[in-house]
């Protein structure tokens, strides 16, 4: 079974970030019903906390990697975060 790393990058009191963490959650609570779907290991990091990444996503959050590579910036579509995570191998 294939394992995909999501990385959520935001900052505390965003509620655009909020909203991409309700979506990202019910988006694996959904995924984890599907006989074959890979497991999900979810990291939250703040740009508060990383100046790196708030030089590269200031203006951008809430970001969302998978694997390291971005997927999307601003508002999380669910219908494409579930299809990119099944095609995690």
């Amino acid at each position: 079974m294939s394992t995909a790393h999501l990385t959520l990058i935001g900052k505390p009191g965003c509620h655009l970030c909020d909203d991409a963490r309700t979506v990202v959650t019910t988006v694996l609570t959904d995924l984890a019903a599907e006989p074959g779907a890979p497991q999900v290991v979810l990291e939250e990091k703040s740009i508060l906390d990383d100046p790196e990444l708030h030089e590269l996503y200031v203006e951008d959050i809430p970001v969302l990697l998978i694997n390291g590579l971005v997927h999307n910036y601003w508002r999380i579509d669910p219908v494409r975060l579930h299809t990119a995570l099944l095609e995690v191998r």
